[in-house]
């Protein structure tokens, strides 16, 4: 496995992004928890009833940040998403979904189609609701019992663009 931890990582990482919660997703995470810590509050007076206020709005702060924290990346030759890794010399056709703005209709039902009925359960399947894009990258390791990843990503095209260069450098040294 490859260290991503250190500076060394950040210098040879091709592609990095991080799959953040956009702005317009924090207010209603926020505000159901203000509503739940008021209703708490309503029903503990005295010194307790500040202490849902305390406990749930840093809980859910924390669980909107961790949700954004997942990174995509390819570093030292392998596709990482999240905790997953995949080197490159076993990632084959690379197929973008929901990235072309002006055609979000048609766009949109592939997307549902690779999300929903034709979606194989052994996949590896990252989706965040909050970025359009997909991207679906088959997997040619005969030992793999995944056929194929599909994952969020918000530059789908320069994501394929590195995975295919990685790819054809590997191939080629």
């Amino acid at each position: 496995m490859t260290d991503t931890s250190g500076t060394a990582a950040r210098a040879r990482a091709t592609y990095r992004e991080r799959l953040y919660v956009t702005w317009y997703w924090w207010p209603l995470p926020l505000v159901a928890a203000g509503l739940l810590a008021a209703e708490i509050h309503m029903g503990y007076p005295g010194v307790r009833a500040w202490l849902p206020y305390v406990v749930i709005l840093p809980l859910t702060l924390l669980l909107v940040l961790r949700a954004g924290a997942t990174r995509v990346a390819v570093v030292d030759g392998e596709l990482w998403v999240a905790d997953a890794h995949l080197p490159l010399e076993f990632a084959g056709e690379v197929e973008v979904f929901g990235a072309d703005p002006g055609q979000w209709g048609g766009q949109a039902a592939a997307k549902r189609k690779v999300l929903g009925p034709n979606l194989d359960p052994a996949a590896f399947l990252l989706h965040r609701g909050w970025v359009r894009p997909l991207v679906r990258v088959q997997v040619t390791d005969p030992d793999d019992p995944t056929p194929y990843w599909v994952f969020s990503t918000r530059h789908p095209h320069r994501l394929a663009e590195v995975i295919e260069n990685a790819r054809t450098t590997a191939e080629r040294g």
